[in-house]
């Protein structure tokens, strides 16, 4: 019980931080569906951060996960940092000088429009400089600094981007885009400004023989993040070459209303990662690892139901304008497949602490084939429902190879059928409101407050132990 509340702490203060700036584009998402003259502008925009998100895992290539791997197990770990650190900073500064001597070149073989590559290598390469600083944060369990630090950064985006777009003015009119690069640049150079230190924090010294160390066991990793966001933005990017940036606007709008389920499970992500490594030199870490999917999936059923139910409300407030709302069909599909996705995250637990990296690099190339061959097929037939179907289908894939496979390799006791069950119940109530009951309150808190008893019934004698203990602190 103390592993699991510990665990809490950590998963709710790494989850403000990292709820923070992905919510970043949710919190947006009002202002820009109602400053966009059309839902093709909003596409425009979808599609530009969408390579963007796919740029950022190459240029990070999987370092941070490796520096977690070795910082915690090696007699060094100030080596550990300089040498990250700085082989990171090399190769960004490297790829920033080719961004903008190629940045014709780039253009031309993404589709982003020339005079915004230079402003996107920007905004890549001062991301890619702070992902060891924010990762030695978390090693070193500085969650209240690394929360504050990505408080700022939201902070300063969000009030740019509102300025930008709703005071400065003629000055952005009929150019959002540019106003929202601008923003996101100043903000990410602040971010920077306040990291410099921990570049500073020891000697600079350089392990060439660590270095390839961490090379070998990031490079799966790099496969697998690509893989990853292939899954996550490729559906967008093909969306907007099959079907027209509309489409896409539409789609991309209606995706990051499933933001709730993504935002939990990468918060659950940020803050078990590193109790998973911890975790490894313990007899009974088997039953541990079990014990956190357990309570991922129960409380995660609840956050799909949650969303379902209010889904109309919630569109009504961050869908500004009706054309956009026409999609709340993908939701469904989008919200459950982040499901499986974070259900896959804790599940890739047994390949990681046997670094066996490159399975999960495997398991996530399957998924992106899914997701590209589904794409590619039924994108010209149904539109961006079509995008929805494969996100599930690839995320759905992925969760079950690495439990099969997982099994196998090195069993853990996951409690497989009250996890089936809060799941087969949160889905089940979260149709039956969606498609017969959509526009009533009423019965959106009845299906609600109906799980949420369910859920505290089964756990009844859980819940019991965690309060008490917090108590008695």
């Amino acid at each position: 019980m103390e592993t699991i509340k510990r665990l809490g702490k950590q998963i709710f203060v790494y989850g403000l931080a990292t709820v923070l700036p992905r919510a970043l584009s949710f919190l947006l998402l009002p202002l820009y569906t109602s400053t966009f003259d059309q839902a093709a502008g909003y596409g425009q925009y979808i599609f530009i951060y969408s390579w963007i998100a796919f740029f950022n895992v190459l240029l990070s290539y999987g370092m941070e996960t490796a520096f977690f791997r070795f910082y915690h197990k090696s007699d060094k770990p100030d080596r550990v940092l300089t040498t990250s650190i700085w082989a990171l900073a090399a190769s960004s500064l490297v790829l920033f000088a080719l961004g903008i001597l190629f940045y014709e070149f780039i253009g031309t073989a993404t589709g982003i429009q020339p005079e915004f590559v230079k402003k996107t290598v920007y905004i890549l390469i001062l991301d890619a400089l702070v992902v060891i600083p924010f990762a030695y944060l978390r090693a070193q369990e500085q969650a209240t600094r690394y929360t504050i630090v990505k408080s700022i950064n939201v902070v300063i985006n969000v009030g740019l981007n509102i300025y930008y777009l709703k005071f400065s003015g003629t000055r952005f009119l009929g150019h959002e885009i540019d106003a929202i690069f601008e923003a996101n640049i100043i903000a990410s150079a602040f971010t920077l400004f306040w990291m410099l230190p921990i570049y500073f924090r020891y000697k600079p010294v350089f392990d060439y023989k660590l270095y390839k160390q961490l090379l070998r066991y990031a490079m799966p990793v790099m496969i697998a993040g690509i893989a990853f966001t292939i899954n996550e933005v490729f559906d967008k990017i093909i969306l907007t070459r099959l079907a027209g940036e509309a489409e896409a606007g539409i789609y991309g709008a209606c995706y990051k209303l499933g933001v709730f389920m993504t935002l939990f499970a990468t918060a659950y992500r940020m803050g078990v990662e590193p109790f998973f490594f911890r975790e490894a030199k313990k007899e009974n870490k088997e039953k541990q690892y079990a014990d956190v999917t357990y309570f991922f999936v129960a409380l995660a059923s609840v956050i799909y139901l949650g969303v379902m139910v209010f889904l109309h409300p919630i569109a009504e407030i961050f869908l500004r304008d009706e054309i956009y709302r026409e999609g709340l069909i993908i939701v469904p599909f989008v919200l459950l497949g982040a499901l499986f996705l974070g259900v896959y995250h804790n599940l890739s637990v047994w390949y990681k602490i046997t670094d066996r990296t490159y399975i999960g690099a495997v398991i996530s190339s399957l998924g992106a084939l899914i997701t590209l061959g589904l794409n590619s097929y039924l994108i010209p037939q149904m539109g961006y429902i079509a995008a929805a179907i494969a996100t599930l289908a690839a995320y759905g894939a992925m969760m079950l190879i690495s439990f099969l496979w997982g099994m196998k390799s090195y069993p853990i006791p996951y409690k497989i059928a009250p996890m089936l069950g809060y799941l087969t119940f949160s889905v089940a109530f979260s149709l039956i409101h969606f498609f017969f009951f959509s526009t009533s309150l009423l019965m959106a808190l009845l299906f609600l407050l109906l799980f949420i008893s369910f859920v505290i019934l089964i756990e009844k004698s859980t819940l019991k132990r965690l309060f008490t203990s917090y108590g008695t602190r």
